[in-house]
């Protein structure tokens, strides 16, 4: 059995159960936040996260957990200047930056086995003091114009003078897990390092009559070696052996309520213990008598210029003596660093190495940024006594689950859509836990009993993209392809919930029949005003991106129908009942009947807004962004064989087509046939198609060098203006961060390139190459003379984002911009951040840093595109991942 089935294989319950699920921050979450305002960032900030112990889960440098958090490892520094341990990531919340919240640390997911076999990780500590107060103090003294203040921009790296302190995991097997931190001092002089490796019991006994606590105690010593043992009810016994026989400090993981409230404490030893032992010298803050639920293994290190050193531990049921838990160590880690080689060198293939690097490091970042998060909303409710400020509506949650996370940082909180993108990349590695993320939210303990599909903690009722069905569709094709066979018990149960959240979505109509609006709906940062709110003007606003979801919706809904009905004929009448709900919305979208009305603007050739006005009139925002462009990703095709059979359902097909001429007159003609004889559902007929590429592919609108631009560029030299009562609504085109606030305007990572977007309109490129075929062509770039198909325009479109990462001839990353050391040291250069979006101009990261989980679908690109050719690809072994973004049924060719 090939190497790669056999990690996924193993990567059910028992080897899942030890992963990477400490979250990196769980201060200043929605979770923790018991005040009656609302201000999560104020109520725990990081200055108490030392010493207050975490109601809902816990945080960490580089650590594991069990999959329901309750034994946590991880590690802390000291180098005998910094105010604190360093336990955790510190970064600036969100009123705290000048472009929002903002992780100030540099640490990087190296590689990961998606069954956690072998990890690794790396940490950048500097030797000087961290420079907390500068940070805070220079950013905050910044404006909107200016850009962030970095770590790197602070001087604590000159010279070189921090450590790379690697972390790596080695499972012996499921439950035995070897653990190597190796640190290496980049600098000049020698310099000195406390290392703590630190295991500890998340809190779940305080306030509780019916939780057990339990407990850390001083276990063997002898042999080069000590060990702490950890007893819980639930979890079973477990051992933690420690190479070098270091001291073990205790506490109890419990809130220091003296120095932060001026109450009494639980414990004598309390949560900040360790701390205050190592940096104050209070030798009376731990447990002398060496039990706890919270311990560390003090290591005193003095570290030569360019020397590396080692400290080896492993945690494992406590079944094994500690004087021989290390006879085997190098060999493990041998074998596991091989295996991961093996399991990725499948999956690259013949990409070339800078392309395999990126592959393997955004796949990891994936891997690495899988979270515990547990959140009783109901129960969490009840403890604020009637004084919650958010999500009252959502009491019969129950989430106490893994979940594939946007950033462990800046958002350590799921937002399903989200997740949604993340699992085009996840079912790479492991279809069963993409498939497990799809089915996560449409489990009743998530979705609300009026169907909406959570959005994110701090607002569940708010409205993402209703791209869920689409991901289902994707994850279900690639996952079918790499198989040999289709998950049809995951389809259904998908389908059943989906049906839920499409009927809830009906709710969302205007009052004017199949046109969406009101809501975040992911692309309202790029508009004139705020979509979630009233309208100065009165009146609402007509919605070209949220009507195109839905249009896209439906056309998945009619493509998971179409594989149910092969198996369940009962299924027919909702592929016809979908299709009805396509041609309305599709339609719903060509008002002719009256003058600005229509989304589409025949002088321009683009999708806009419409503004209604109370009285009746209307206007249309002429803002050219990628709510105009959505609508070209409302996009499917149907195949030929089947309709041929299923003849009964290609009967009703063209009865309901022909029956609804009147709405398909202004769309792509659903009853002609195409390549092949397939026949294509979409808002763009051929003619509008191309007006609207001959803007999508200029390079002065919304092509740049690194993808399409969610504004086009058209705005930075004529911004649009919408004047009302004396005030002026603008928005511009500014390539890098924002200069406005939240909504109104050009802010966030409106204009600069995301990959989500650019992944929609990749796939909605490829599917309607195989109905158009080669003989459609488009200048690419607009006015330059070269003509493409549709296929090799996405493929331009993949190579331009992919070259964000890729070094250039003289070795530069442009995701890396100015920043001169990461671009050239070899200790960075090589170490990729795969940030939120991206400048619209020069490539460079922006935004979170490490926020892998929707830029990781750069690896569906790369191994689509990275080296191989059309006829290649068709004839190789990703024509499913091809098929599944293109739309087309399993066994056909172009």
């Amino acid at each position: 059995m090939a190497k790669k089935d056999t990690l996924e294989k193993s990567a059910g319950k028992a080897w899942s159960k030890w992963g990477p699920y400490l979250s990196e921050r769980q201060w200043g979450t929605v979770r923790e936040d018991y005040s009656d305002n609302g201000d999560a960032w104020n109520y725990f900030p990081h200055s108490q996260s030392t010493s207050r112990a975490y109601r809902w889960g816990e945080d960490g440098l580089g650590g594991i957990s069990d999959d329901s958090q309750q034994l946590c490892f991880a590690l802390a520094l000291w180098n005998g200047q910094d105010p604190v341990l360093k336990e955790r990531l510190f970064g600036l919340t969100g009123p705290q930056g000048n472009h929002a919240e903002d992780v100030k640390e540099y640490y990087y997911y190296l590689d990961a086995t998606p069954n956690h076999s072998y990890l690794k990780y790396l940490y950048k500590y500097p030797q000087a003091a961290f420079p907390y107060k500068d940070l805070v103090e220079t950013n905050a003294s910044r404006s909107k114009l200016e850009s962030e203040y970095e770590l790197i921009d602070t001087g604590v790296f000159d010279e070189d003078r921090y450590f790379d302190v690697f972390v790596e995991y080695a499972k012996a097997d499921p439950e035995d897990i070897l653990i190597r931190i190796s640190i290496v001092n980049r600098g000049p002089d020698d310099a000195s390092l406390r290392v703590l490796p630190t295991l500890w019991f998340r809190n779940t006994w305080a306030g509780s009559n019916e939780t057990a606590k339990p407990q850390l105690n001083r276990g063997e010593r002898g042999n080069g070696a000590s060990a702490v043992s950890a007893s819980h009810a639930e979890l079973g016994d477990y051992q933690l052996i420690a190479e070098g026989a270091p001291e073990w400090l205790f506490v109890d993981n419990e809130s220091n309520n003296r120095l932060l409230f001026g109450g009494e404490n639980h414990s004598a030893y309390v949560k900040d213990g360790i701390n205050d032992s190592i940096v104050l010298g209070k030798q009376d803050a731990v447990n002398p008598e060496g039990f706890g639920t919270k311990a560390a293994a003090d290591y005193a290190l003095t570290v030569r210029p360019g020397e590396t050193k080692t400290v080896k531990l492993r945690l494992r049921k406590a079944d094994g003596e500690a004087k021989t838990a290390f006879e085997d160590f190098d060999a493990i880690f041998e074998q596991r660093a091989q295996e991961a080689d093996e399991f990725y060198q499948e999956l690259i293939g013949e990409l070339p190495g800078p392309q395999g690097l990126v592959l393997r490091q955004a796949l990891a970042g994936m891997i690495w940024t899988k979270q515990y998060y547990e959140f009783d909303v109901g129960r969490w409710l009840g403890e604020h006594h009637g004084k919650a400020t958010r999500n009252g509506d959502w009491g019969h949650m129950r989430n106490h689950d893994i979940i594939s996370m946007p950033d462990k940082w800046e958002y350590p909180w799921y937002a399903v859509w989200d997740s949604a993108f993340h699992t085009l990349a996840l079912v790479l590695v492991d279809p069963d836990f993409a498939k497990g993320q799809l089915s996560l939210f449409l489990d009743e303990r998530y979705l609300h009993p009026n169907g909406q599909i959570p959005a994110y903690e701090w607002n569940f009722s708010d409205v993402n993209p209703p791209v869920h069905a689409w991901a289902v569709r994707m994850v279900y094709r690639i996952d079918r392809e790499r198989r040999g066979e289709g998950d049809i018990d995951f389809l259904k149960n998908a389908f059943a919930g989906l049906e839920r959240n499409f009927h809830w979505w009906e709710t969302r109509k205007g009052p004017d029949g199949d046109v969406y609006q009101g809501g975040f709906l992911g692309l309202d940062n790029i508009g004139v005003f705020d979509r979630s709110e009233h309208l100065p003007t009165g009146g609402h606003l007509e919605q070209s991106d949220g009507t195109a979801w839905m249009a896209l919706y439906a056309q998945n809904m009619i493509q998971i129908g179409l594989e149910l009905i092969k198996h369940d004929p009962g299924y027919q009448q909702k592929v016809i009942a979908y299709l009805d709900h396509f041609l309305g919305i599709a339609a719903a979208m060509h008002d002719i009947g009256c003058e600005h009305r229509d989304m589409w603007d025949e002088e321009d050739g683009f999708f806009y807004d419409v503004l209604r006005f109370p009285d009746g009139s209307s206007t249309r925002l002429k803002v050219r962004s990628l709510v105009g462009l959505l609508p070209l990703c409302a996009v499917t095709v149907i195949e030929a064989d089947t309709l041929a059979q299923l003849p009964e359902l290609a009967a009703r097909y063209e009865k309901l087509v022909q029956r609804k001429e009147h709405l398909a007159e202004n769309i792509s003609c659903p009853m002609t046939p195409g390549i092949e004889n397939r026949r294509l559902l979409a808002i763009l007929d051929e003619e509008k198609l191309r007006r609207v590429l001959t803007r999508l592919l200029d390079e002065q609108e919304f092509l740049s060098p690194y993808g399409i631009r969610s504004l086009s560029k058209y705005h930075q030299d004529h911004p649009y203006q919408f004047h009302w009562e004396g005030q002026t609504h603008t928005v511009a085109y500014i390539p890098g961060e924002s200069e406005t606030y939240m909504f109104g305007g050009n802010s966030n990572w409106r204009g600069p390139v995301w990959l989500p977007a650019n992944l929609l309109i990749v796939q909605a490129l490829l599917t309607m190459h195989t109905y158009y075929g080669d003989d459609f062509k488009m200048e690419c770039p607009t006015g330059s003379g070269n003509r493409l198909n549709l296929f090799q325009i996405a493929k331009e479109i993949s190579c331009r984002l992919m070259d964000i990462f890729m070094p250039d001839q003289n070795g530069r990353r442009p995701v890396f911009g100015g920043a001169e050391k990461f671009q050239s040291d070899p200790h960075f250069r090589d170490h990729l951040l795969f940030y939120e979006y991206f400048h619209g101009d020069d490539g460079s990261g922006l935004g979170a840093s490490h926020q892998t989980g929707w830029t990781g679908t750069l690896a569906t690109l790369l191994t689509i595109f990275g080296s191989l050719d059309h006829e290649d690809l068709l004839k190789g072994g990703m024509q499913g991942v091809v098929e599944a973004l293109a739309g087309m049924d399993e066994n056909t060719t172009q």
